[in-house]
């Protein structure tokens, strides 16, 4: 397979794992994530799903990204906070902080409010980043069972959460 052809079916997945990591679309990060793909697929093992593996590096990509951003934000911070207050916009980032803190907690209630088997297959597979085959080996259930479990907890969640979309 070629790099175009991953890009092509994995691209919506990845885009949607650095949304909701970072809560933004970020095309840089799209293309860190496809530039890791293409340099590390000598170490793909198949153990798991290629998709899953995409997946993980899309997750582990967002998440050293805020990681990153948190640093040169206290970086910033701790050189030279008159400055930085001076730009920092004081009128929407409590307000965009309050936004976000409450359209987790939806999304978290959302998840909570699930049956408890759709919970732990969305927790396991969309936070933790576990392959369908890993979840079915730590369940003890058929594959198709928890993509069937999946479809239904995602189904229930987009009906929960339409506001938020």
């Amino acid at each position: 397979m070629n790099l175009n052809e991953i890009i092509n079916k994995n691209k919506e997945s990845v885009k949607k794992i650095i949304r909701m990591v970072t809560g933004v679309d970020n095309e840089d990060l799209e293309q860190e994530v496809y530039l890791k793909v293409w340099k590390n697929s000598h170490k793909y093992k198949e153990q798991g799903s290629f998709k899953s593996w995409i997946r993980t590096i899309a997750k582990n990509v967002s998440k050293d990204y805020l990681k990153s951003a948190v640093q040169k934000h206290e970086q910033l911070t701790t050189e030279d906070d008159t400055t930085f207050e001076q730009i920092k916009d004081k009128k929407s980032s409590p307000e965009l902080k309050l936004i976000r803190n409450e359209r987790q907690e939806k999304i978290l209630k959302a998840i909570n409010n699930l049956k408890p088997k759709f919970k732990e297959v969305i927790i396991y597979t969309e936070i933790y980043g576990y392959s369908y085959e890993e979840c079915s080996k730590k369940f003890k259930c058929p594959i198709g069972t928890i993509k069937s479990r999946i479809y239904n907890a995602k189904k229930q969640l987009a009906q929960d959460l339409k506001d938020l979309l």
